[in-house]
């Protein structure tokens, strides 16, 4: 059966203030696609994924998610998220609650299922992010890496068809990225749709489906990744930003 598209950017375009950060900017995602967005600092990655759930909004064009229009005016955006998994930054875990509190309280008071149904689902859930040993622990007693694989393990908690990521080891040390990348490797082969803000380019060159660069607002390519780290790569903006983060 052919993949449909489950995320469509048309002509969207976004401003803070004066600051124009999204430029028309027009995207198609397919079910089950692994999409990779990297670039310059400032360059719109974050409120690209950001308004594909409702958490920013914008003000021309349109974005639909399997087929509804994202609007925080038309009151979809609530509904959207709870199918829509997302992992910031920072991990955004609730430090007084345990891991396993953690993980149970979305399944429960969003999607209304009862304790026993929500602790079965987040035992399997942390078993699968390899951190199960971990569940009655709190926020504060876990590594960076082991929170992050929480955050991750809390999103997949609500069943998402759609997970993004937002530079997800941007605030863990170099030690600790391998083990947080490895986990977003193995939910990349389970066929869920991922869009990954990262400037981890082996992360991009092994598993996305499609490497997109912004700048300035723009995506300035969508290729795949043997085209994208191509030698040959004739984009000139695309070089200068590889032949810096490569040397870094």
């Amino acid at each position: 059966m052919a993949s449909k598209p489950v995320i469509v950017f048309d002509r969207v375009s976004k401003w803070y203030g004066p600051t124009q950060v999204l430029r028309d900017v027009s995207l198609t995602v397919m079910s089950g696609e692994r999409i990779v967005v990297c670039g310059p600092s400032g360059s719109g990655k974050s409120t690209l994924i950001g308004c594909i759930n409702g958490l920013q909004d914008y003000e021309r064009g349109t974005i639909r998610v399997t087929g509804v229009t994202v609007s925080e005016r038309e009151g979809t955006a609530h509904d959207l998220r709870a199918g829509i998994g997302m992992v910031f930054q920072q991990f955004n875990l609730f430090p007084h609650l345990t891991v396993l509190e953690n993980c149970t309280i979305g399944p429960r008071l969003v999607q209304g299922i009862g304790e026993d149904a929500a602790v079965s689902r987040a035992h399997a859930v942390l078993g699968r992010v390899q951190i199960a040993d971990q569940a009655h622990k709190y926020p504060e007693q876990l590594s960076g890496g082991q929170q992050q694989r929480v955050a991750i393990a809390r999103a997949l908690t609500m069943q998402p068809r759609i997970m993004l990521f937002d530079e997800p080891t941007s605030a863990l040390d170099p030690e600790m990225i391998r083990e947080v990348l490895d986990v977003m490797t193995e939910l990349a082969s389970s066929g869920i749709t991922m869009i990954v803000v990262t400037h981890e380019m082996g992360f991009a060159r092994h598993v996305a489906d499609r490497v997109l660069m912004m700048d300035r607002g723009e995506i300035i390519a969508d290729e795949p990744p043997s085209s994208f780290f191509s030698t040959a790569q004739p984009n000139t903006r695309v070089r200068g930003f590889l032949d810096q983060i490569l040397t870094h």
